[in-house]
């Protein structure tokens, strides 16, 4: 079973050590308790919105950017596709031959 809080935990660490940040100034920049932020990122806690908010901002990060890795993992622990991050010229072709037709 893929648990949510785990994979959330390892990419806010991985996103964090790229960073080159350490826990301790994460959480302080974050506004986060530094113990619970390390529950956080080892999938023992559930950390609400604002708290991936606030720590999403510290890493200087779009929020969009951690819960697109983190579903892109899920995918994968499921043996699904990773779906792509744009629209196949295929379809964007047809979308625009059907607004031409309209007009």
């Amino acid at each position: 079973m893929v648990l949510l809080r785990q994979e959330i935990g390892d990419v806010l660490r991985d996103f964090r050590l790229q960073k080159g940040h350490t826990l301790r100034q994460v959480a302080s920049k974050a506004s986060v308790a530094l113990g619970y932020l390390s529950e956080v990122e080892r999938g023992q806690k559930e950390a609400s919105s604002e708290i991936l908010a606030s720590v999403a901002e510290a890493l200087d990060t779009p929020i969009s950017s951690i819960m697109r890795e983190v579903g892109d993992r899920i995918a994968v622990i499921e043996g699904l596709a990773i779906v792509p991050d744009t629209i196949p010229a295929d379809i964007v072709a047809a979308e625009l031959d059907a607004e031409v037709m309209a007009h």
